[in-house]
């Protein structure tokens, strides 16, 4: 039985990421893009070649859309291919012809040709682009073959523009490039792309003409033609990562070159960097920068961050993938970085060192070289390059580590005194232990420098103080010189060892502080609902974090506004200068950074993907900070996720303010359905009853009175839905003042009546108000408004012959009213949203509403401290209950 190490085993990532490809492509269609450089070079022929090919394998292939632009060759090869007739539509008289989407779904072939995948549709097609059609036949499981020059991808819009001078305006999102099964590159070269243009095999002569004039020229088609191959090219990369990450196969891959260079600080960094970048240009190739922190190296010398800094941001400028990396090897950092990214060469620095010191430190390159592999290692010889100017002299170094030395010394010397009692007791092979104990001390409160010199002063005062003759240097056995080598060699390597571990303690503290902080920006920002929440919480965090002081700048209008900071924390007018600077050009700038250095505080942008948002400034504690590696990579990491938390809210508002824009219109929507209904019928009716009256006047007086009462009743109709709309109006504004008197239920019910005497005329109402009911604190102009809505209400669903009910009883310290019909009823899930405004049921012919009767209802009754309900009767119909309170 075998065990699968894990160097040969997949990460879960790639495994994770390989599932969720499977799981997204099950079911789907597969997508071929037949990808060129432009027009004529052959997409479409290409494109009918496989075809016929997959149709003699026995595939079912329909034409769902192919131009063939008048070819002879690209029309033969249609033949024999059935074809689905196309869409007609009619635009601005002209008729267009475009892909009958539901046919070919409804055809379901096992391949579908669609040709030129960036078309825009007509107006009156289903999808606005052509793309979003192939996306709805691959979800439908049809697999699609189709064609797009490089220059319709988003991502190359910009990079087009700038080479041929034309904006392309039909592009493809480059997700469908990555969805993409296979890419199938169809290639001429540019002179012959040229000579079929002016063979007319492209476009007509005169459009030919023009197109030679402006995007088919020399340059141009060389430049999209690289551009082709680099994408293609990409894609086919990225497939071999994929499959090389899920199988756990260790790389790299001789198929394509990536370039790797390492800086340290060092004068030579910066001419590597640009060498490097000379050879990625030479070979067309990638190439990454790195940064290796190792706990014995040189990270807390302020010239030294500086100098990393600096050269990190020029590679990032010269087009670099950088990366900054911890490690106690070099050597091994940069060859695990170069396996994982699939690099195939690495370019170092020749030794510049003298040849004694590699016997003391393996050189890094003979490190790489060692370890490298099948990894091409490129030593370049580079000058010497001078010093900064800002080193530090020598002897303020040795100023520096003074105070450390004599420390050591005094710790070696107190070991002495200690020892002395002892060495009657003791052999002084075994005093040497005391030694190294204190080799250790020094080692864990000093440093290493210190222990080292603390291993020296040991061998000395063991062989001054403890070793015969005694106060003297001399040796009487020369055994002793093995102990005196053995004291030594221990003492350096524990303290090596001793200072190694805690310089990688110090490392992992700083690790988990950032971590830390990153943990509780963002447990804040997630509990954040709004612009305020998010600010006070970068704010607090900023300052619990660093100790440091803040300041928030968002664009409000062509200037940037203070939006959170700092107690007592204000910027002068030359400080918001350079933080304009810094939002309009989206680099950090101040001081830190080689841009406005001479300013008071650092400034970085909260930049997403999208755009930039506004501006942090920050004054830190002390000087020394603004150039801390931790206290930057701290700073970027909390710009960067305040950035996304202040998008993630724009968003949220944006969504929101999209909901009442689309809940206004439908209210308009309704509001103009009421109104081109409700409101012109009865204009209608009184516009023809004035008409006739005018225009006939030999009209009988029977027929008069007749008209005038159509005329008089359709008037009272509108006069009743104009009230109901302002009587909404005022609801929702909180401008209908209620007047409460007690009034009599039954002067109620009576005005209500007599306010539809007309509509109620032959309709029998039975009534049950008994006369012993108390009298009601109410605005009677109000109540009877609700009353005369709710049998109005009743009148259009009830049948003609049947009656009405309304009844009022006392139910404790509530009176209820009581409204019923016979109607058809409301289905039981609307009989909650009967009471909405604009909301209608169905209604019989003939009959029709608002749909703000019943709402301005509930506004009434609620204003009134009272309820309103609906419920369906049991032997059928509708009773509205209103409850009021007596007093």
């Amino acid at each position: 039985m075998t065990t699968q190490t894990d160097e040969t085993r997949p990460s879960p990532e790639a495994l994770l990421k390989l599932a969720q490809a499977e799981e997204a492509g099950q079911g789907a269609g597969k997508l071929k893009i037949f990808l060129g450089y432009a027009a004529g070079v052959g997409k479409t022929y290409a494109m009918l070649e496989a075809a016929r090919q997959r149709q003699n394998e026995g595939r079912d292939v329909v034409v769902g859309y192919v131009e063939s632009h008048g070819r002879s060759e690209t029309d033969r090869l249609l033949e024999g291919l059935e074809q689905v007739p196309r869409l007609a539509l009619d635009y601005l008289g002209v008729p267009l012809s475009e892909l009958d989407l539901d046919a070919v779904l409804a055809r379901h072939p096992q391949i579908a040709l669609v040709d030129e995948l960036a078309h825009s549709n007509a107006p009156g097609s289903r999808h606005e682009k052509r793309w979003q059609d192939v996306e709805e036949l691959l979800a439908a499981g049809i697999d699609v073959y189709t064609t797009v020059n490089i220059q319709h991808f988003e991502s190359l819009n910009d990079a087009v523009a700038q080479i041929t001078g034309v904006t392309v305006r039909e592009t493809v999102p480059d997700s469908l490039l990555d969805q993409a099964l296979e890419i199938r590159l169809v290639d001429i070269p540019p002179e012959d792309l040229l000579q079929r243009l002016n063979e007319g095999k492209v476009y007509i002569p005169e459009k030919a003409a023009r197109a030679a004039e402006r995007f088919f020229k020399p340059g141009n088609l060389m430049a999209l033609r690289e551009l082709s191959l680099r994408r293609a090219a990409s894609r086919v990369d990225d497939q071999v990562r994929a499959y090389m990450e899920s199988r756990a196969i260790a790389g790299p891959w001789p198929v394509a070159d990536r370039l790797l260079v390492c800086v340290s600080g060092s004068p030579y960094s910066e001419r590597l960097i640009r060498t490097t970048r000379r050879l990625s240009d030479e070979l067309k190739a990638p190439w990454h920068t790195v940064y290796v922190e190792t706990p014995g190296g040189d990270p807390h010398t302020r010239e030294n961050r500086e100098r990393v800094w600096k050269d990190l941001r020029l590679a990032e400028s010269l087009g670099a993938q950088v990366a900054s990396l911890t490690s106690t090897s070099v050597a091994e950092a940069l060859v695990d970085y170069a396996v994982r990214n699939n690099v195939s060469k690495i370019v170092v620095g020749k030794p510049a060192k003298p040849r004694w010191r590699e016997f003391l430190r393996t050189p890094l390159v003979d490190q790489v070289i060692r370890l490298s592999g099948s990894i091409d290692v490129h030593v370049v010889s580079i000058q010497a390059a001078p010093e900064p100017a800002k080193t530090r002299p020598a002897s303020q170094k040795r100023r520096r580590h003074l105070p450390g030395y004599l420390k050591s010394l005094a710790l070696v010397l107190a070991t002495a005194l200690v020892c002395e009692p002892a060495r009657q007791f003791l052999a002084p092979t075994n005093l040497a232990m005391f030694f190294l104990l204190a080799v250790v001390l020094a080692a864990t409160r000093l440093g290493r420098r210190e222990a080292i010199c603390t291993a020296i002063f040991s061998v000395l005062a063991f062989d001054f103080f403890f070793v015969p003759p005694r106060f003297t240097f001399g040796v009487s056995d020369t055994q002793y010189f093995i102990t005196f080598a053995a004291l030594f060699t221990v003492g350096v390597v524990i303290s090596n060892l001793v200072s190694q571990s805690r310089e990688r303690a110090e490392a992992i503290r700083e690790r988990e502080v950032q971590t830390s902080s990153l943990y509780y920006l963002s447990r804040d920002l997630a509990v954040a609902s709004d612009l305020k929440g998010i600010l006070e919480a970068l704010v607090k965090n900023i300052e619990e974090s660093l100790g440091a002081r803040l300041v928030v700048l968002l664009p409000e209008g062509e200037r940037l506004a203070s939006r959170a900071a700092s107690s007592g924390f204000e910027l002068s007018v030359k400080e918001e200068a350079v933080a304009d600077w810094s939002f309009r050009n989206r680099v950090a700038a101040g001081r830190g950074t080689e841009t406005l250095s001479q300013s008071g505080h650092l400034y970085l942008p909260l930049q997403t993907t999208g755009d930039v948002l506004g501006v942090m400034g920050v004054e830190l504690r002390n000087e020394g900070e603004y150039d801390s590696t931790m206290s930057r990579r701290l700073l970027q990491a909390f710009a960067s996720q305040v950035a996304l938390a202040i998008e993630r809210v724009q968003f949220a508002q944006q969504a929101e303010q999209a909901q009442i824009i689309q809940a206004r219109e439908g209210l308009e929507r309704a509001l103009l359905n009421s109104v081109s209904h409700d409101l012109r019928t009865p204009l209608v009716s009184i516009y023809g009853a004035l008409a006739t009256l005018r225009e006939r006047g030999s009209l009988t007086e029977s027929a008069r009175g007749e008209l005038l009462g159509q005329a008089w009743e359709e008037a009272g109709r509108l006069n009743r839905f104009v009230g109901n709309l302002l009587d909404m109006t005022r609801l929702e504004a909180g401008a209908l003042k209620v007047k409460k008197v007690p009034c009599d239920v039954q002067d109620l019910v009576g005005c209500a009546l007599a306010a539809l005497e007309q509509q109620l005329e032959g309709r029998a109402v039975r009534l049950s108000v008994p006369a012993e009911l108390p009298e009601v604190s109410m605005d009677l102009v109000l109540m009877t408004q609700v009353l005369v809505n709710l049998l109005d209400n009743a009148l259009k669903y009830a049948p003609p012959e049947a009656e009405l009910e309304v009844s009022a009883a006392v139910a404790g310290d509530l009176v209820t009213l009581e409204v019923a019909d016979l109607g058809p009823g409301v289905a039981e899930q609307d009989l909650g949203r009967i009471f909405d405004k604009f909301y209608r049921v169905p209604v019989p012919e003939g009959a029709g509403g608002t749909g703000l009767g019943l709402s301005i209802c509930k506004g009434i009754v609620e204003a009134h401290g009272g309820s309103i309900r609906a419920e369906n009767r049991q032997g059928g119909g509708l009773k509205v209950v209103v409850n009021l309170p007596v007093g």
